[in-house]
């Protein structure tokens, strides 16, 4: 977690305390050491940060203090929501649950009638409930080599049952309603290719990084295909 996040995460949870929270609680909470809490809580102070509170007491947020409100359309909130429900549904564990995340502190620096607005919204997402629309096991190690821009090694079982095992450069994945596509540089075909991701049988991360950067790629990829990416 980079400095900036994480004081953003020491502002959030003092914001939701309904009590004084500890120093060794927050740092325990942060994943960081005391010295380094109470660091983060004096560079806060500095810039603004209406916190009360000493070490041995414990810490609170003033009240009045409020982060600069966020302003969006009533359009804009309702395509936040709906994305962060979708992505709730259609991801992996890791990405709905960081999903959810991101709306809630979304939710706790919007000014209180925008909030209502999310709480109330009517725009709904409803579950699943066909076992070939799960999110595939594998997605999050998909997901984190077309991040980290590394080669995996794919077993893949193709339309009529045939398995084959690639090296391919995966930079993209799309997310359809019962499926999931992952677009990749084949070694093998020494082409694009796009695997349906409910094919995988199984992903080998590997330590190597693809030769070509990942925006490379994927313009050389659009191109071939005619896909203009907005």
């Amino acid at each position: 977690m980079s400095r900036s996040a994480r004081l953003l995460q020491l502002l959030d949870q003092l914001r939701r305390a309904r009590q004084p929270q500890t120093g060794p609680a927050l740092a325990q909470q942060l994943g960081v050491s005391l010295r380094t809490l109470y660091r983060d809580i004096a560079t806060l102070r500095e810039q603004g940060a209406a916190i009360a509170g000493d070490p041995g007491v414990g810490y609170a947020m003033r009240p009045g203090f409020l982060l600069p409100p966020l302003m969006f359309t009533p359009d804009e909130l309702e395509a936040l929501l709906l994305g962060a429900r979708w992505a709730s549904q259609q991801a992996d564990p890791e990405l709905a649950q960081a999903a959810q995340s991101a709306l809630d502190r979304v939710r706790s620096a919007l000014p209180l009638d925008l909030r209502i607005e999310v709480d109330t919204s009517g725009l709904l997402v409803p579950p699943m409930h066909r076992a070939d629309a799960a999110p595939e096991p594998w997605q999050t190690a998909l997901r984190l080599a077309i991040r980290q821009q590394r080669k995996i090694q794919l077993h893949y079982s193709d339309e009529k049952g045939q398995l084959s095992e690639r090296c391919v450069w995966p930079f993209a994945m799309a997310f359809f309603d019962h499926t999931r596509v992952v677009t990749a540089w084949c070694e093998l075909r020494q082409d694009f290719r796009h695997f349906r991701a409910d094919r995988v049988r199984s992903v080998t991360p590997l330590e190597e990084r693809y030769p070509e950067p990942r925006a490379s790629l994927i313009e050389r990829w659009s191109k071939q295909m005619c896909y203009r990416i907005k």
